[in-house]
């Protein structure tokens, strides 16, 4: 997937946090630590350093959830992390979105730790980042 169209996604994905643009996609992507795992509908952005793979973030088209898109592209993230070193993998998700907390749940993310307020709503709520992670394969 191209910058643009990373970018065309995660705008159909998220409100809040704000969407990334093209630029910022680009910008990330010309670190040789920054891998893209993608199908057509669904993706995930992540980078390796020191042994630890950090999920950036993960997208599924809205009109495709509920089809497992998330869940392989996650298991895609883990298998290229792992292959690039990592023993680890972590990320954070705010504390009321149920369905992200659900799928990392289910691929083994326990919570290590607590950002508090750490995203900032329209309205003005302050919510929680969870910190999870769980350890991956050898590669």
């Amino acid at each position: 997937m191209t910058p643009e169209a990373l970018a065309r996604l995660h705008v159909r994905a998220f409100t809040h946090p704000r969407p990334w643009s093209a630029q910022e996609f680009t910008q990330l992507l010309d670190s040789p630590h920054v891998f893209v795992v993608a199908q057509s509908h669904a993706f995930a952005l992540g980078r390796v350093i020191a042994g630890e793979a950090e999920l950036l973030t993960i997208a599924t088209d809205p009109d495709r959830r509920r089809q497992g898109l998330g869940a392989a592209t996650l298991a895609g993230f883990h298998e290229t992390a792992a292959a690039r070193g990592a023993a680890t993998a972590f990320l954070e998700v705010a504390a009321d979105n149920t369905g992200a907390r659900a799928l990392y749940g289910s691929a083994g993310y326990d919570q290590t730790g607590l950002r508090a307020g750490y995203y900032k709503r329209a309205d003005g709520t302050a919510i929680d980042a969870l910190i999870l992670s769980r350890a991956l394969p050898l590669g």
